[in-house]
């Protein structure tokens, strides 16, 4: 690829949003069906800081599902369901039954009194029901408010609470590997915690695990469906919220991050172009799960919204049945675009560190593989795009922002990438370093990043029923820019480097050092799978960093030997000014369902402090294994 020919495709586009930014997204807009096109792209005056497409009237449901039937692609597969955790053979969903399923589904929610501004609350397993509920409340008008299948009953209750649901769509049960969760006894006691009672419950029975149903609240979801008179698209205002999804607040009260009909649509229809490079027909498959704004966004609506395929995977990049499984739905459903957490790739990089797998599976469908969740580590980054021998791209966005903020765009031409940097910013979002007194530090220095004000269209326009509450999380730490939380710096050529959450950076006596330089650092190292740096707290130099190590299989080598050289790394391509002198070698490293290393929980445990077991943690008892690791390291 030309990377001058790229690069000035993306600088034109990128330039052609500073210039005049309401033209270019009023231009995005007409990708769109509208029931009524909105008078003006952007009205500062509205909301917190601003509203998107005022006057806009349209229904998402019709967008992603109707339209594309109306236009005569009702044939074509709009979901693959693959399910390798259940044995069962891959299930294809055409648009035309989506929308029958999808009409039907909102019939019956409607005929249980959920209409236009009522919240549904869905809490489901990686099913296809899962899609076909969240967009039958699009389809309705109403807001879905989707939880992690399997989140602990206290979490699951404050979020009813919160959202106050006149309905629940849940399941009866869950699969992992090598064990079955029961859903219903969690959803029971959520809802005896809640103040809240949702007037009725529907529950699709998994034959794995059936469940009695509570009598005149519960009611099976797949005789209501089959039931119910199809309903047709209510129009909505651009303005009114399609969804509510929680994330973890710092006060324990989760966060409802709200997510309006139109920029939303507009915004995620356009990215499908310009950031993946995708057209309608082609298969996208965004191994996620849709209790995360991965599957929000890439599993249901972005994929629907374009008419690609969009693969509905239930099961793991590695254990369903091996390291091979993402190549396998990749070979088998000729996906064009792969999008998944850099954790993932570790784990089968960790299986199977030669590749060998991928030699059973045809690859040729496949354009590139997307990265975001976490930075990804150069080391995993290059060895990915030495065995795919395809484009690997690390793009960063956050369930505020609903789509990329910074990332390599295949729609524009995909510029020369530099492994270890999220890419460049996205047309729509201006993304500078700041330092503490809110002024832009020199490109190439770390800071706080932030994007000006006004944010784009599909980002979060303000908190659920919290205005006060978003203004202070968000907006008031830098007046005139919304807050990341994140750290990193923008280089001289405009990439931007994210390299930790904000309180990631440790001041090492007097040094501000950021932990993902030194995990960069220890993931280069041809023995490691993954790893994590946590600041420690230390009597002398205030904190010193701690590395944990996880090795990839079959490595032999001593441990001692392997921290040796990992300190010796450090010091050699960081310095001293690090006091990198402690590494320590784990079987695993406690992680969240969607990936993400609990560093904060990590350095919570080195210091000897309290800390409360995330909701999000993929398997707790893994904390009581690094606390005799960390706490035995620090005595």
């Amino acid at each position: 690829m030309d990377g001058s020919t790229a690069g000035t495709r993306y600088d034109e586009t990128y330039a052609a949003w500073r210039r005049d930014p309401e033209a270019f997204w009023m231009a995005a807009a007409r990708g769109v069906a509208w029931d009524r096109g909105p008078d003006r792209a952007f009205d500062p005056g509205q909301g917190v800081y601003g509203r998107w497409f005022l006057g806009g009237m349209l229904n998402t449901c019709h967008n992603a599902v109707d339209r594309h039937v109306q236009a005569g692609r009702g044939a074509q597969p709009a979901i693959i369901y693959d399910s390798p955790i259940t044995n069962r053979a891959p299930v294809t969903i055409t648009y035309a039954d989506l929308q029958s399923r999808t009409a039907k589904l909102a019939g019956a929610l409607a005929a249980r009194g959920v209409g236009k501004g009522d919240r549904v609350v869905i809490y489901m397993p990686m099913v296809p029901e899962a899609a076909v509920a969240m967009l039958a409340c699009a389809r309705l008008g109403a807001v879905h408010s989707v939880v992690f299948g399997g989140f602990a009953a206290a979490e699951l209750a404050a979020r009813i609470a919160d959202a106050e649901p006149r309905a629940i769509v849940s399941a009866s049960c869950g699969i992992e590997p090598g064990r079955v969760i029961a859903y219903k006894p969690l959803l029971d006691a959520a809802i005896a915690l809640s103040p809240h009672k949702p007037a009725c419950c529907l529950i699709l029975q998994r034959p794995e695990l059936p469940c009695d149903l509570t009598p005149g609240r519960d009611e099976d979801l797949l005789a209501a469906e089959a039931a119910a008179a199809p309903h047709p698209c209510v129009s909505v205002a651009a303005t009114d919220p399609l969804y509510v999804l929680y994330t973890s607040g710092t006060t324990g009260q989760p966060k409802g991050i709200v997510r309006d009909n139109g920029g939303h649509a507009v915004a995620l229809t356009n990215s499908m172009r310009m950031v993946y490079g995708v057209e309608p027909g082609d298969v996208y498959w965004a191994a996620s799960d849709v209790g995360w704004v991965v599957g929000h966004s890439y599993i249901v609506y972005a994929p629907l919204l374009a008419g690609c395929t969009s693969v509905l995977y239930e099961g793991k990049p590695v254990g369903t049945p091996d390291a091979g499984a993402f190549w396998r739905v990749c070979a088998e459903h000729k996906v064009r675009v792969l999008f998944t957490a850099p954790t993932a790739i570790r784990a089968i990089k960790k299986e199977d560190p030669q590749g060998a797998l991928l030699a059973r599976y045809d690859l040729s469908a496949l354009d590139a593989l997307y990265l975001a969740g976490e930075r990804c580590d150069p080391d995993t980054q290059v060895w990915a795009t030495d065995l795919l021998k395809k484009p690997v791209v690390d793009h960063w966005w956050q369930t505020e922002t609903g789509w990329s903020i910074t990332g390599g765009f295949r729609g524009l031409g995909l510029f020369p990438l530099k492994p270890g940097s999220g890419g460049k910013a996205a047309p729509g979002y201006d993304v500078v370093a700041l330092d503490e007194a809110g002024q832009e530090v020199p490109r190439g220095q770390i800071g706080s990043l932030a994007v000006r004000l006004p944010l784009p269209p599909s980002c979060l326009p303000t908190l659920w029923n919290a205005d006060d509450r978003f203004r202070e999380a968000y907006l008031e730490t830098f007046p005139g820019y919304y807050s990341t939380a994140d750290a990193g710096m923008v280089d001289a050529d405009g990439y931007v480097w994210v390299m930790s959450r904000t309180d990631d950076i440790i001041n090492v006596a007097g040094h501000r050092l950021s932990t993902g330089a030194m995990e960069e650092v220890l993931a280069s190292h041809p023995d490691v799978a993954e790893c994590a740096v946590v600041g420690v707290k230390d009597s002398l130099k205030g904190q010193v960093p701690m590395g944990l190590v996880v090795l990839k299989s079959g490595v032999t080598k001593d441990e001692a030997t392997i921290a040796k050289e990992l300190i010796g790394m450090v010091r050699d391509r960081i310095g001293p000014v690090a006091a990198f002198k402690d590494a320590k070698v784990v079987n695993r490293l406690p992680k969240t369902r969607s990936g993400k290393i609990l560093r904060a929980t990590l350095r919570k445990i080195a210091d000897g402090e309290d800390y409360v077991v995330p909701p999000t943690i993929d398997d707790p008892m893994i904390l009581t294994e690094m606390e005799g690791t960390l706490r035995a390291a620090m005595r």
